[in-house]
């Protein structure tokens, strides 16, 4: 049985040039997700959305594999981040921000095997965040870039990004700020982490 590796197979999402942006067309998938708010490093809540998040991911997959023999790598975490002021984020004043965690779930993979996955998640995890479902994300064009290295210094790239890149491209923001964490954090020293950074982006005029 083929394990379908959605980085390999979805590289031009999942991949992207250090040091300059590449403009991608996203077409709609379908996430699980959960919302919060305030700084992710303080607050429980971002910490049992996680667990939430993996504990389904792990389930369908096991459940898509067992069942259609349809296996597969659960794809990366995946997080959507906003705040009133964009400066706010830029600036790093995290206890301001809001979010979205969220990952990516195949197609395949139909909402009854979500609700069974939710089941089982329940037994183990009690209730789950009231924020928590599956539903698609259609952001359409997005410019990205591969950042290496520390979540707090991702500033000076965003701030490059919004105040050079989007305004000489005649761009305006079209959605939150999106990353995607292609290296464990528990595991990668923080200068060697690898995250892309997706902005949505439409016609400024």
């Amino acid at each position: 049985m083929d394990k379908i590796d959605f980085k390999k197979q979805l590289a031009t999402f999942y991949s992207a040039p250090k040091g300059s942006f590449a403009t991608i067309n996203m077409p709609a998938m379908q996430f699980v997700k959960i919302n919060g708010e305030g700084d992710p490093n303080r607050d429980p809540a971002y910490q049992r959305a996680i667990e939430w998040l993996y504990s389904l991911s792990y389930a369908m997959k096991f459940a898509s594999k067992s069942t259609s023999g349809k296996d597969y790598v659960v794809p990366p975490l995946e997080g959507l981040w906003w705040a009133d002021n964009p400066d706010d984020f830029v600036g790093r004043r995290k206890h301001l921000w809001q979010w979205t965690m969220m990952i990516m779930v195949p197609d395949f993979v139909e909402r009854p095997r979500y609700e069974a996955a939710l089941a089982r998640s329940r037994d183990k995890l009690g209730e789950p965040p009231v924020s928590l479902r599956l539903e698609p994300l259609d952001e359409g064009r997005c410019l990205q870039t591969l950042h290496v290295g520390s979540y707090d210094d991702e500033g000076p790239v965003l701030a490059r990004l919004h105040h050079e890149i989007m305004p000489a491209m005649g761009m305006t923001f079209a959605g939150p700020h999106h990353e995607i964490y292609l290296s464990d954090a528990r595991r990668t020293p923080p200068e060697k982490l690898k995250t892309i950074l997706r902005q949505p982006v439409r016609s400024a005029g």
